[in-house]
């Protein structure tokens, strides 16, 4: 029998998050547990006086930075101009780091630094955004390269065929296995088979955390499964520990870190709940500007704590790319109401828009 250690105080804390004091009770978790918000490269750039994930979102007329009509990688759950977003504003938002300066994204060195490599983007419709983004970011520095895209269910693939870079996608909302049986479709805390088509990657960017908190008809499985323990559901935030955890085992014996740098894309949040930005009575849709206070309201989602615990136990040097607070201030940037989906999108992204950032975060993560 397989036992998985989850420390104490995580357990009292997450059995206790749903209180009035959250935000103190994450301090007080945080402080006690020791969790590091960065990784061992953002722990440097802190020495160095550069923390690139602080800072706060400026006007830059020279935003977007690239046009959506141009884009061929942009679906149309994304496209908010498509669809006629009358505001753009939205479009002209900069990050801007409190103590330094990001390098200022260019495809064709991304290209020519990545050429004849394969990076896989592998997680929900979060990393989705993420990758399409790439692509645009990209495609706009050399508009006449020639490129392919392939577009399937599961595996999906942007290549610049000129520098023999792929970019791919490999959905998994869960990261670990979801498997259909007799019984029903079950998700495998603590089976990763599905990682076979993730090796052999030069760069691993990993996202997950949109789907688990999904229930009722949106739930895609019926039961959930940890060893021999078979039950229909549990604490969510303990769920996604477990899985989180069998994720980071498959990376410390799977990826080779001389060969493959690997990423976790840090927690997306939502903007459904105006509450969390002290607007009681908002949710995204009509939002035209970023918050802009000193400290977001809300504090910092458990599942950020959750994943950061993961990663401070993980023994492979793992990148994490933590866009929560400066993505928690931009209620403005979603697609609302502006896609081909019916009803109000306050979880995905427009594009152009803040998934730019992320990867421009990305690119000086990279080259620095």
């Amino acid at each position: 029998m397989r036992f998985l250690f989850i420390p104490s105080v995580l357990l009292l804390f997450l059995c206790s998050c749903q209180t009035a004091k959250a935000d103190d009770e994450i301090e007080n978790f945080l402080n006690a547990a020791n969790i590091s918000t960065t990784s061992s490269i953002g722990a440097t750039m802190l020495a160095t006086g550069c923390n690139i994930f602080r800072g706060k979102w400026v006007y830059d007329a020279q935003y977007p930075l690239y046009d959506y009509a141009s884009c061929p990688f942009i679906d149309t759950e994304f496209n908010c101009l498509l669809y006629k977003r009358p505001d753009k504003l939205y479009l002209k938002y900069r990050w801007q780091p409190f103590s330094c300066n990001i390098p200022r994204f260019n495809g064709l060195y991304f290209l020519e630094k990545w050429r004849g490599k394969n990076i896989m983007f592998v997680g929900d419709s979060l990393s989705f955004n993420m990758w399409a983004s790439l692509g645009c970011m990209i495609h706009s520095w050399v508009p006449k390269a020639r490129y392919s895209l392939i577009r399937k269910e599961g595996l999906s693939e942007i290549a610049f065929l000129d520098y023999n870079v792929r970019i791919l996608l490999y959905r998994t909302p869960y990261l670990v296995d979801m498997v259909k049986e007799k019984e029903g479709v079950v998700l495998k805390l603590d089976s990763i088979r599905g990682g076979d088509a993730w090796r052999g990657m030069d760069l691993l960017i990993f996202n997950s955390w949109h789907w688990w908190t999904h229930t009722g008809r949106s739930q895609p499985w019926d039961y959930i499964q940890d060893g021999v323990k078979v039950q229909k559901d549990m604490n969510r935030l303990i769920a996604y520990y477990i899985g989180m955890t069998t994720w980071a085992r498959w990376v410390d014996r799977n990826v080779d870190p001389s060969k493959t740098k690997v990423i976790f894309q840090g927690i997306s949040p939502t903007h459904y709940l105006g509450r969390e930005w002290n607007a009681p009575s908002r949710s995204c849709a009509g939002e035209t500007q970023p918050y802009f206070g000193a400290r977001y309201p809300a504090g910092t989602p458990l599942a950020s704590i959750v994943l950061n615990k993961v990663l401070s136990r993980i023994k492979n040097p793992v990148y994490l790319l933590d866009i929560t607070t400066l993505s928690q201030y931009r209620k403005d940037a979603h697609p609302t109401y502006y896609s081909e989906h019916s009803g109000l999108d306050c979880s995905h992204w427009c594009l152009p828009g803040l998934p730019d950032t992320w990867n421009e975060l990305l690119y000086a993560a990279l080259f620095g």
